[in-house]
Formats: C-alpha cells, sequence, structure tokens
C-alpha cells in the first residue's frame, strides 16, 4: 500500500471508532520523548466528557483503516470557551507524510467555521508552530502548570489577537 495523502480521507469519529482510536493513540505514543502512556485513557475520558466537541474528533482512514487521530475539546479560560488540542495521533508507520497536518488544518477549519477563537496545545515547541502555534502568553493565555513558555501554544484561529488575560481550566477528564 502506498503511503500518501492520495489514499487518505478524514471524518468525524463514531463511538464505533473508540477502540481503533485508542489503539492508533497507544502506538503512537508508544515510543514517544515525553509520555505517560495513558494518552489512550484520556482520548476516552475526553470523548466521555462535557468538553467534547463531536465534530471535532477527527480520524484519518487510509483503505477503511484508522493510521491517525486528532481531538479539540473546550476548556475555559476567564470567561471564554476555547479548545485544547490534545492529542493527536499518528500510527508510526504513517509518520511524517503529512496526515498530522491534514488532520490540524481540518480541525482548525471546523473550530474556526463553528467560532472558536483558539486552540491551545501543550505540546512540540519545533512542530507546532508551522501551523501557527505561538506561545500562548502573546495572547494573556496562562497554564495551570508550570510548564516551558514555548512548550504552551495557542493560534488565534479567527486571526483577531484577541487578549484573552486568564489561566486554562482544563476539564476534570484531563487528569488522570
Amino acid at each position: 500500500m502506498a503511503k500518501n495523502l492520495q489514499n487518505i480521507s478524514i471524518r468525524q469519529s463514531t463511538i464505533k471508532d473508540v477502540k481503533a482510536i485508542c489503539n492508533v493513540v497507544k502506538l503512537a505514543f508508544e515510543n514517544a520523548e515525553y509520555t505517560d502512556h495513558k494518552e489512550h485513557i484520556l482520548v476516552e475520558n475526553l470523548i466521555n466528557s462535557n468538553s467534547f466537541v463531536p465534530e471535532l474528533s477527527l480520524v484519518a482512514e487510509i483503505d477503511e483503516n484508522i493510521v491517525g487521530y486528532i481531538i479539540f475539546t473546550k476548556v475555559f479560560c476567564g470567561n471564554t470557551v476555547q479548545l485544547a488540542l490534545a492529542p493527536l495521533a499518528v500510527l508510526p508507520d504513517y509518520q511524517n507524510i503529512g496526515i498530522g497536518e491534514l488532520l490540524i488544518k481540518t480541525g482548525h477549519d471546523i473550530a474556526k467555521n463553528i467560532g472558536y477563537e483558539y486552540s491551545i496545545v501543550l505540546g512540540n515547541k519545533n512542530y507546532y508552530p508551522r501551523f501557527g502555534y505561538v506561545p500562548s502568553d502573546k495572547f494573556g493565555i496562562k497554564p495551570p502548570f508550570d510548564v516551558p513558555k514555548n512548550n504552551f501554544m495557542a493560534i488565534n484561529l479567527q486571526g483577531k489577537n484577541t487578549y484573552i488575560g486568564n489561566t486554562v481550566k482544563y476539564d476534570d477528564a484531563f487528569f488522570i
């Protein structure tokens, strides 16, 4: 099977996909540098949480096999509702061919169309900036825990660069 983006489709996940999604997430993080190996549990918790946004739970498929996953869930920042991107996962054999990029861009487009202003991510400072993420303090978005500034990032999906000036409050589902 050719591993290229011509064969890939992105769609909203369904409840029937949860087992396959958890497997993809588990395998994707198996050899990751920074992991607690609980990302697949996080996904299940988020899907069953009040912060779940069904339209922003996306799978990448090749020949009807799920090879990638992304989820954006609601977080509170002051009196605003924003999004957290976590996790993004692609099966190891399908990494570095653009599936993660396609999932992120598709998620951003959907989130923007729904009306969300910010997507926030705690992630690789060398990966996420290519999609427009910058240190979140630029927007006054503060992490609720101690983390390197360059790893806690945000992107303004609406292009307004509104200053938020508050700390992110994650759903309890994040705390496994």
